[in-house]
């Protein structure tokens, strides 16, 4: 019977119930708190969740959770974990940290204490008093809240946001984590059109071409364009997503592929692929909205207006906005990320529903109008 572990995938404040339901769709229970949503499963569980989560910033695995108030504690607690499980004796592991009312305050010492801790447990396990730290890095985090410490290993690299098709940024770039929260938000079905009016670099209709087909079937396509693959049933791929029996060797084999695609440079490859058969851009005034036939889904993070000398034409943004909206797309629905807490009085109507949402530091609203039920 395979080893169960405790894994913690970090989430924006405001969307860790959508964190949650991802996790959940991988077949493993889920327990939330405040920026965090935390799970618990063998080995591939982890896999798993860096290859499929698209909300999460990133997936920890916890190594020890413990009561503690004085330096002499953390740094035997610390020592007494199994670090070498999963340091090797070659591995970079340094040392961040946190805390938040907790007895141990000082931030640079609580570091220093667990790395020391955990090289004096790595010198008894490996029998030698220095450490090169040349290979691979293993980021850990001692993070102290109420005197309770939680020691992680981030396994996430880089972060989940980096999808890897990003080479251009835009002025205000949207984070594609949040991106893909703000679909998973909205009633989109797959089969219907979204539409961004203010995609700056396509963040958005990229995502959520990638949620049409999974990351594995568009690397299929690429390296086998001839196969005949088709679409995979929603419930196909939820059924794949849930399969706890995938074998570690088909799993490992496909995170090397992720790896050799991006050292060949075939991700560029992929954007293309969403961008011809998936997603088309346009250049149109907010007034002049080109009206679309049948039902869909505007999903839109317009300019915010924060500073006074944009204030005035972003007010002017979303009246037009509400207005061509109205005359365009009224049997659709509507969904706005703003800071702008005039919005509803400029846009000229109240929204069906509101969410707090964070766009990095910036507190905002998620604004959700909801189309009208057909009769």
């Amino acid at each position: 019977m395979s080893k169960t572990y405790t894994y913690i995938a970090t989430a924006t404040m405001g969307l860790e119930s959508i964190v949650a339901k991802e996790i959940q769709a991988l077949g493993y229970d889920t327990e939330v708190e405040n920026g965090k949503v935390m799970f618990e499963g063998p080995i591939e569980a982890m896999i798993e969740a860096n290859l499929w989560l698209r909300t999460s910033d990133r997936v920890k695995l916890v190594i020890g959770k413990f009561h503690t108030d004085t330096f002499d504690d953390l740094f035997e607690q610390t020592k007494a974990l199994p670090w070498e499980e999963f340091i090797p004796v070659y591995g970079e592991f340094p040392v961040d940290g946190r805390s938040v009312k907790s007895t141990l305050f000082s931030i640079s010492d609580c570091q220093r204490i667990v790395k020391k801790a955990i090289v004096e447990r790595l010198k008894q396990t490996y029998n030698q008093d220095w450490f090169q730290e040349e290979g691979p890095q293993f980021k850990i985090e001692v993070a102290l809240l109420k005197d309770e410490a939680t020691l992680t290993i981030d396994t996430s690299g880089e972060g989940l946001h980096k999808r890897g098709y990003r080479y251009l940024h835009s002025m205000a770039p949207l984070k594609e984590t949040l991106a893909a929260a703000l679909i998973k938000l909205t009633n989109w079905r797959y089969d219907q059109v979204l539409v961004d009016p203010f995609c700056g670099s396509g963040t958005i209709p990229i995502e959520a071409a990638l949620m049409q087909r999974t990351l594995r079937q568009v690397f299929t396509e690429i390296l086998h364009p001839n196969s005949g693959h088709g679409y995979q049933s929603k419930r196909g791929v939820r059924h794949e997503r849930r399969r706890k029996k995938r074998s570690m060797i088909e799993t490992s084999i496909f995170m090397v592929l992720i790896k050799i695609l991006k050292w060949l440079n075939l991700v560029r490859t992929m954007r293309s692929w969403l961008t011809s058969r998936r997603i088309g851009f346009s250049r149109s005034a907010v007034d002049q909205l080109p009206a679309i036939d049948g039902r869909g889904v505007l999903v839109m993070n317009p300019p915010y207006g924060t500073r006074l000398e944009d204030e005035r034409a972003v007010q002017k943004i979303y009246s037009q906005l509400g207005t061509r909206v109205r005359e365009a797309y009224d049997d659709w629905s509507v969904y706005v990320l703003t800071a702008n807490e005039q919005f509803e009085l400029l846009y000229g109507a109240d929204a069906t529903k509101k969410r707090k949402l964070y766009n990095g530091n910036i507190k905002t609203d998620y604004y959700q109008y909801w189309a009208k039920r057909k009769r």
